[in-house]
């Protein structure tokens, strides 16, 4: 399990820098799991059984995004659910994006 998923996201202001690039590649590394897209998102599909897991893990991931105060993305289907994760703030990454993905791979 990632350090990042014991963190808290924190409130990000708007004037914030999104994360350049060497720090992206250094906290992507403990998410190895999710996409960098663009060098805006983080991605990352899972696949499930059917529907109703597929869902029951989007209801997982909504009360740990609550939690913490930062939203995903999601979109759900029979058999799978995907996640994009950004800082609608600054339009683009921070850390609290990779602490909420390390999370979501926690469950």
């Amino acid at each position: 399990m990632s350090e990042l998923s014991n963190r808290r996201c924190v409130p990000c202001r708007s004037d914030t820098p999104p994360l350049g690039e060497d720090r992206l590649r250094e906290l992507s590394s403990q998410v190895p799991e999710w996409e960098i897209v663009d060098g805006h998102h983080l991605r990352r599909e899972f696949q499930f059984r059917n529907f109703q897991e597929a869902l029951a893990f989007v209801n997982r991931v909504g009360e740990l995004a609550e939690g913490q105060g930062h939203h995903p993305e999601i979109s759900l289907g029979w058999g799978h659910a995907a996640f994009d994760i950004f800082t609608h703030a600054i339009d683009g990454l921070s850390e609290n994006d990779f602490i909420l993905a390390a999370g979501i791979n926690a469950l």
